[in-house]
Order: C-alpha cells, then sequence, then structure tokens
C-alpha cells in the first residue's frame, strides 16, 4: 500500500497530483497527519502543499473540465466525506489522463458518485439558505447559529452579501466551530472560544447578548405562526419533508 499525507486543503490535495506524476506513485490512501493510519504500509509520503505546483494542476483541469464540473469537484471537497480525498484523486487522475476528459462518461462510477455527492451538498446549501434565522445582537450584529450537514458557508455566503449588504451579519457553523463575519464590506472567517459553544447548541444566544427589541420580536413571531397553524390540518410527516427535524433547533417558530 502507497499512502500519502498531506494537509487536508485543496490545495494540498491538488499537490499531491503533482507529486503523484512527478514521482510515478499513485496512492492508495490519501490521509491527513491526523487521521489513523493504516497497520500495513509499504511506502508513505508527507507532500507538502506547494501553490505553484497545485496551480499548475488547477490550470490543466481547466482546459479538460467545465466550470459545472469544476464546481462540483469543490462541492465534492466540501463535503469533507471520508472518501472524498480518493475520490477527487481519481476523478482528477482520469480527466487528466484521457485526451478529452472524462466529465460526460456517466457510466464512470467515479463520475456519477461525483455527481451525487455535489448535489448533496448543493442541496444542503439551499435549505440552509431557506432556514437561516437572524438574532439581533446587543451591539447591532445580526447572528445566525446554524448547523449544516456539510461544509457549505462559503457557498451561501454569495447570497447573504447581496442579500443583507447594508448590515453587519455573523454567521456560525456550531458543528465546525467556524463562521463567516460581514462587516458591509468583506467576508472574514470567525471563531469563538470553545466555552461560548454550549450556548449556541441549545438554538441560540442567551437573553443578555440579545438587542432589547429582539426577545419580543420572537416571542411575536412564534405568536403569529401558532396563530395561523390550523391543528386540524397538521401534517408532520409532510411538514418534515419540506423542513427536515435537523434545522428546527435554531428556527424561532420551532422553539
Amino acid at each position: 500500500m502507497i499512502l500519502f499525507t498531506y494537509d487536508k486543503t485543496f490545495d494540498g490535495l491538488l499537490s499531491c497530483v503533482f507529486f503523484a506524476y512527478e514521482k510515478k506513485k499513485f496512492p492508495d490512501r490519501i490521509l491527513s497527519e491526523s487521521d489513523q493510519k493504516p497497520l500495513f504500509v509499504d511506502e508513505q509520503y508527507y507532500v507538502c502543499t506547494e501553490k505553484e505546483k497545485s496551480g499548475r494542476v488547477w490550470k490543466g483541469l481547466e482546459k479538460k473540465l467545465s466550470k459545472f464540473a469544476q464546481n462540483m469537484m469543490l462541492s465534492v471537497w466540501l463535503s469533507e466525506l471520508p472518501e472524498a480525498e480518493m475520490l477527487l484523486f481519481r476523478y482528477i487522475r482520469k480527466n487528466i489522463d484521457h485526451p478529452q476528459g472524462i466529465e460526460m462518461n456517466f457510466g464512470d462510477d467515479d463520475v456519477l458518485r461525483i455527481k451525487d455527492i455535489a448535489q448533496k451538498v448543493a442541496n444542503d446549501a439551499r435549505r440552509l439558505i431557506q432556514f437561516v434565522r437572524f438574532q439581533e445582537t446587543a451591539d447591532g450584529i445580526w447572528f445566525a447559529p446554524v448547523s449544516p450537514r456539510y461544509n457549505v458557508l462559503s457557498l451561501i455566503a454569495p447570497h447573504f452579501k447581496s442579500r443583507y449588504a447594508g448590515q453587519p451579519w455573523i454567521i456560525y457553523d456550531t458543528n465546525r466551530n467556524i463562521g463567516l463575519y460581514y462587516d458591509t464590506r468583506s467576508v472574514a472567517e470567525v471563531s469563538f472560544a470553545q466555552k461560548d459553544l454550549p450556548d449556541l447548541k441549545t438554538g441560540g444566544l442567551d437573553e443578555e447578548k440579545l438587542s432589547s427589541e429582539e426577545a419580543s420580536f420572537q416571542e411575536m413571531w412564534r405568536e403569529y405562526f401558532k396563530s395561523i397553524t390550523i391543528k386540524e390540518r397538521i401534517n408532520l410527516k409532510l411538514q418534515r419533508q419540506h423542513m427536515p427535524r435537523r434545522y428546527w433547533k435554531y428556527l424561532t417558530e420551532m422553539q
């Protein structure tokens, strides 16, 4: 078995591709340094991330793949699934080795799997846009905790940057302890101390962190939601189809 270890970045994965062709060594597994290693390894290589080399691989792929296929690859990377590294490595290698690329070869299992995962990531991002609920904090920032299945914050940022261009906001992924902060000019990554996370995982901010009006607005919204509900026509199965239960924790009307 040939094992590559790398720094768990997309540039690092592309550097692994460059290293494999340069050394004529093609891995059976690609893992990060923190991953548990298999017991029996014939050859192991640590691949350093080099922007120049990863850039050359990406430029080569741009010549073979459409923009849509490139975005699918990035979506698979954001899925963070255990299979993602080797799946992408095989997909990239097949496109490099084939004269025209294999983007439209749906008889290939890797092409189908790339398409399937990318679609699931896109659906997760789309659902997240629908179910984000902001809370106004005492310092005037609109805050929204979320817990997406995949690492999709970068996919939804352009929508919220355009939709709420004139107000500062934070969308925070409580699963990964990372968020995006928009200051009305640019978007930057932020991270909170671990001690603050338990508050977020209960469904929202503590009342003392909210603006003076936010608690009242939340109560009004819950009352409105309750008033328009026709109890005799409640269909929980249908409701869960359109609004999966895993999103309920951060929905004001469901608390």
